[in-house]
């Protein structure tokens, strides 16, 4: 299975920005320890990280023939993007949304997403084990 794992803004910084909320793992770590487990599970990962709303859809739409799954951290733009949503709902490749904090337990406004109803489905509040898990999801999801 061939699985795009896609970071939104500001998770270029992982590592140095607010490490108690994000953890300190870098991306660059963050994508070799998802990169091994994909590749322990048969899977090929291609990870991709954009601080810009259409870059992010570009890249979706890019993978959407290569892709049979999406892993995706949209950022900030989980709870107002809508052409993120419109492009996730248009690739038709299930697509697993991911945080690595508990988002349930944070501000108001991170509770809500506009990406979850176009969904496979959404790991949150575990760090880089969220990702871990929206693989394994998705590996699951292509056996059946």
């Amino acid at each position: 299975m061939n699985i795009l794992v896609l970071h939104g803004p500001n998770l270029n910084l992982l590592g140095e920005r607010e490490p108690a909320i994000y953890g300190a793992l870098t991306l660059a770590q963050l994508d070799a320890r998802l990169a091994a487990h994909a590749r322990r599970r048969g899977a090929t990962l291609r990870a991709r990280q954009s601080n810009s709303e259409g870059k992010l859809i570009d890249l979706l739409h890019a993978h959407r023939k290569w892709a049979q799954g999406v892993v995706f951290n949209p950022g900030a733009y989980t709870h107002y993007s809508y052409a993120l949503r419109d492009a996730v709902s248009a690739i038709r490749v299930p697509t697993i949304e991911v945080h690595l904090s508990d988002i349930a337990k944070r501000e108001p406004f991170r509770r809500v997403s506009v990406i979850e109803p176009v969904c496979a489905g959404r790991r949150y509040g575990k760090g880089a084990d969220s990702y871990i898990e929206a693989i394994d999801d998705l590996l699951a999801r292509g056996r059946k």
